[in-house]
């Protein structure tokens, strides 16, 4: 398989540059205040990735029964840093994601696939005129950076994640990322975790990792 989309299919390619940590447990209501300092949306479904067989540098998955998504990975551009909050790894990835039909999410999928439920929270930022901003809606031309926090259940157990994923104009991407990872991260992630290179992975590196 290699990263080009299907021949023939109409969808969407987007660019971006992500980091992602993900933590064992439940959410707790202090980290929930934390990011509700922001403005946010709720959404609440299930996606399933492809484990088997395994696809090096691609991530796919079906979003919600709504999507097919393969994402490509680039590499790793460096280390995201807020002095004395957090420490992630930076990845660049390329996304084509296709609109299908499919069963309801309760619907069995074919061995090889995981299903993960997530109820998502997000936050939506942009860089205009050097300064990051809020925002209501996309935008063409702004660089962006959509930030989750999200409670995530597969095979029985509960995590959940917080995430940064820019989009917008290639030379742009890590400026936005890390103004707006300032501002998340003004005030420290309350509840004892702080974000490191341990807990900094993508969903797929994290789902391809045994568990107890």
């Amino acid at each position: 398989m290699t990263g080009e989309p299907p021949q023939g299919a109409a969808g969407e390619e987007v660019r971006s540059l992500e980091v992602r940590w993900i933590f064992p447990g439940r959410l707790e209501t202090a980290v929930t205040g934390w990011f509700g300092r922001f403005p946010i949306e709720t959404e609440s479904r299930e996606d399933s990735y492809l484990l088997d067989p395994r696809l090096p540098g691609l991530s796919v998955k079906v979003r919600g029964s709504r999507a097919f998504e393969v994402k490509m990975y680039h590499g790793s551009p460096g280390i995201l840093e807020v002095a004395g909050r957090t420490r992630g790894r930076l990845e660049s990835w390329q996304k084509w994601s296709f609109p299908v039909s499919l069963p309801g999410q309760d619907s069995a999928y074919p061995g090889g696939w995981q299903p993960v439920r997530k109820r998502r929270r997000i936050s939506r930022f942009a860089l205009a005129g050097g300064q990051i901003v809020t925002r209501a809606s996309q935008l063409d031309q702004e660089p962006q950076c959509d930030v989750e926090l999200t409670e995530v259940s597969t095979i029985g157990q509960n995590w959940w994640t917080l995430g940064f994923e820019a989009s917008g104009p290639a030379d742009l991407l890590r400026s936005a990322l890390e103004a707006t990872a300032r501002l998340v991260f003004n005030s420290p992630l309350p509840g004892g975790p702080e974000p490191g290179l341990e807990e900094s992975k993508s969903y797929q590196q994290w789902l391809s990792q045994p568990r107890s």
